[in-house]
């Protein structure tokens, strides 16, 4: 495993990649073979091949049409990662890459996924900038019908990070938050102040442009936010720090904001919370670690309000060998919690899972195992769509080794 905080930013040349484009959309809506999974279906609707994307770190985003959007943190036709779209036709599902990031003005390897903004054009963030500081960039379709179905959208740049000393450095997992007014908040692990620690991020539009300013700066010991923010009905704000291990609030104090941790993993209840938060409607806060707990392989969690302060509860620990959480869990409508674990399961490639509330306590499913061939190492959040099919990534492994998406289907 590449470990968050120690991704590699790789290059490649663009002759080869590019003239095997074609072979790469021949194989473009193939699909696997369905395996059961107790009684249930999973299928691949991609590989990747890399002249359209590889390494798919996030997960997907679902448009009101029904198509997926995404991104691969590498590939693509300059190999600095790619933005993709994921359309169901008569023969299959068609994977088309809408952007290729060149790692110029435009930034490199994007490791979040990317989010409709209240004008439904698609945000997101690259880590990379020439010197990794990365980009805040925003997606559109062309006004006029393309020339050609690879014909790149329309590509806009809204802010590149400075790094130390300044506003941070790497954007990195978990999606982008809207709030009601259209601002964007996001974090960044590295960067925002002499000691390199992270921050979290606001983006106002201001009528021709966009306005970035710093929320916070992490220092230690809570120190390198990898996934991004969940606001609540106050606007608070609640995040996590992979490095530092903890879970803190923002809130809003006049014209700044103050900062509280509001719970510090111990390595008992679980270390390394690199994925974000998920909020239900009672408060609630859930997430999971990739490392300690009871087994020391990661847990998944519950952080819910009590009185004046906050009650930690550890829900599960998952079995080693293998590795938790990087990513986040997602919230069903009956409150159940779904996630990917990135290592692990049956053959060791991770698996998806699913956790039930029952009387106070919460039962464990795992649905189904990765296996190298279907792909393997789970990095984002799962996601629904209308009918409760559940679809995710998967970093590696595939017919081409270049990572997949895939179908669960209750």
């Amino acid at each position: 495993m590449t470990h968050p905080g120690q991704y590699r930013i790789c290059s490649f040349g663009t002759g080869s990649r590019a003239s095997a484009f074609a072979l790469a959309l021949a194989f473009a809506f193939a699909l696997a073979a369905r395996t059961p999974a107790q009684g249930q279906t999973f299928r691949i609707l991609h590989a990747f091949s890399g002249t359209e994307g590889e390494a798919p770190n996030a997960g997907l985003t679902l448009g009101g049409d029904g198509t997926f959007y995404g991104t691969a943190s590498e590939g693509g036709l300059y190999g600095n990662g790619t933005v993709f779209e994921l359309t169901e036709r008569s023969s299959g599902w068609i994977l088309l890459p809408i952007y290729s990031f060149k790692n110029d003005y435009d930034g490199a390897n994007p490791l979040s996924p990317v989010t409709f903004g209240p004008d439904g054009s698609l945000y997101g963030t690259t880590i990379g900038y020439y010197d990794g500081q990365g980009t805040l960039f925003n997606l559109k379709p062309l006004a006029t019908p393309p020339p050609s179905p690879l014909t790149p959208w329309q590509f806009t740049l809204l802010h590149t990070f400075t790094g130390v000393n300044g506003d941070g450095d790497q954007p990195l997992y978990g999606p982008l938050m809207f709030d009601r007014a259209g601002n964007i908040y996001g974090t960044t692990q590295f960067g925002g102040g002499s000691n390199d620690f992270g921050t979290v991020w606001e983006a106002s539009p201001n009528g021709s442009g966009w306005t970035e300013s710093v929320l916070a700066r992490f220092t230690l010991p809570s120190n390198g936010p990898y996934s991004n923010v969940v606001m609540d009905n106050a606007g608070n704000l609640y995040g996590t720090t992979g490095t530092g291990s903890a879970i803190f609030k923002l809130s809003r104090n006049g014209s700044g904001w103050t900062s509280t941790i509001l719970h510090t993993f111990t390595g008992r209840d679980g270390s390394l919370a690199y994925g974000g938060l998920v909020k239900d409607q009672a408060g609630n806060l859930y997430g999971g670690t990739a490392d300690g707990g009871t087994n020391g392989c990661g847990v998944v969690y519950e952080l819910s309000p009590s009185g004046s302060g906050w009650t930690f509860h550890v829900l599960y620990d998952f079995a080693c060998p293998g590795e938790g959480i990087v990513g986040e869990l997602t919230l069903d409508a009956a409150g159940n919690l779904y996630g990917v674990r990135y290592s692990g399961g049956a053959d060791g490639n991770g698996m998806l899972f699913k956790m039930t509330p029952s009387n106070g306590s919460w039962t464990f499913t795992d649905l189904a195992d990765f296996t190298n061939a279907a792909g393997r190492f789970a990095f984002g959040s799962v996601i629904f769509d209308a009918s409760g099919n559940i679809y995710g990534t998967t970093e590696s492994g595939g017919l081409y080794g270049y990572g997949t998406v895939w179908e669960f289907t209750p």
